[in-house]
């Protein structure tokens, strides 16, 4: 079989050694690391390796995207219970979540959203159609 004359250009990261960034969240004054892996600039969809040091929660928050988290090492903490490593959890668009490390050990995951990532926490005046707490 011949090889066809312009095939596709891979993105590929080694996420064993790709250097962690920050990921600021001001409101609660958290700089989560991360890995981005895919950024579409056409849809606004993200990949990203990331990691919850043990004990943080993300307090109530709503998104516009819709995201999944596939958990690669640890426990995701939500509030509807809790998922081990090899879970895969969807949070829908819009709806009002809580999720993050267990007390005792960190959790390392690939969030993966369809469209431009943005948050809005509960209290923090920037989602007018979130409810409050």
């Amino acid at each position: 079989m011949s090889t066809p004359s312009t095939p596709v250009e891979l993105t590929v990261v080694d996420t064993t050694s790709a250097p962690w960034q920050g990921f600021p969240v001001e409101f609660i004054g958290a700089n989560l690391e991360h890995v981005p892996l895919v950024d579409d600039p056409d849809t606004g969809m993200m990949v990203l390796k990331m990691v919850y040091r043990a004990g943080f929660t993300n307090p109530w928050h709503s998104h516009s995207c819709a995201h999944g988290v596939y958990v690669l090492e640890g426990v995701l903490n939500t509030h509807q219970g809790d998922y081990p490593a090899g879970s895969f959890v969807w949070f829908p668009e819009g709806g009002v979540m809580q999720h993050g490390a267990t007390q005792d050990q960190d959790v390392t995951f690939l969030l993966i959203t369809n469209k431009p990532f943005d948050i809005h926490f509960v209290g923090d005046g920037s989602d007018p159609d979130a409810p409050t707490m």
